[in-house]
């Protein structure tokens, strides 16, 4: 059976000396392997279109197990992620967590919208690290974590000085404290960026001008999640860090 889908590559590998087994991220059919036949030589009809990051419609055959890529058509090449070396970092990295998260097969339209904003918001040069920081956030339920961030998870309250608890799994207030030793203090303004990632609109996170320092304490956070109670740690993270110790690649995003 022949399929139209409009998808995102997220990952690709190698098989044998011409070929590539393409991994999709489509809106119809959710996760999905294909078969791209040909795809290593040059001139191939497939070997643009099955590039990381690309954003296209995949005309692909599919009956039982892997599927064949039989043609595809660019809708949107990404050539500012493909040129700007940390738009690339952050893409890769959105990438990475995607293909680790979502199960092949399971039609999941919202992971699709996600991730075609995302890749949508850093190839026109919104902040790449506050877009993959609300992508790390929104992904959460897919590893069964569900932070509890509306409320004191221990008590229910909404009032008061705020905290995040990995043991309560989410905010406890003042009066909550002793609960858990480990907890780490929050600043009214990191309450509310935390909040702003997991539950706003991707549009809302990308216009914020948010300084490095508190980029960085949000994603701590969020990454002791994907390690601790996820057990996943992903290799574009390494390379993105690398790439912060060199100043002169960083994005010039204008500091509160």
């Amino acid at each position: 059976m022949l399929h139209k889908w409009e998808g995102i590559v997220i990952k690709v590998r190698a098989y044998g000396e011409s070929n590539k087994i393409v991994i999709l991220m489509t809106r119809e059919a959710g996760k999905v392997a294909v078969m791209a036949r040909g795809a290593k030589k040059p001139r191939s009809r497939l070997a643009a279109v099955t590039q990381p990051f690309t954003i296209g419609s995949f005309m692909v055959h599919h009956t039982s197990g892997m599927g064949t890529l039989q043609q595809g058509e660019h809708i949107q090449t990404m050539r500012h992620i493909h040129q700007d070396i940390v738009a690339t970092a952050h893409a890769s990295f959105i990438l990475e967590l995607i293909d680790r998260v979502v199960e092949e097969g399971q039609t999941q339209p919202y992971v699709y919208e996600v991730l075609h904003q995302a890749m949508q918001a850093i190839e026109e040069e919104y902040d790449p690290e506050a877009i993959s920081l609300f992508v790390e956030w929104k992904m959460l339920p897919l590893i069964g974590v569900q932070p509890i961030l509306h409320e004191c998870a221990a008590c229910g309250a909404t009032e008061g000085e705020f905290a995040f608890s990995f043991g309560e799994g989410g905010f406890i207030c003042h009066r909550c404290f002793h609960v858990d030793p480990y907890i780490i203090r929050l600043t009214p303004t990191q309450l509310k960026l935390i909040r702003m990632f997991y539950e706003m609109p991707i549009e809302q996170v990308g216009k914020l001008e948010l300084k490095k320092e508190t980029k960085y304490f949000i994603r701590k956070i969020v990454s002791t999640l994907y390690e601790e109670q996820g057990g996943l740690r992903f290799k574009t993270r390494s390379f993105i860090e690398q790439l912060e110790r060199t100043p002169q690649l960083q994005p010039r995003v204008q500091q509160p």
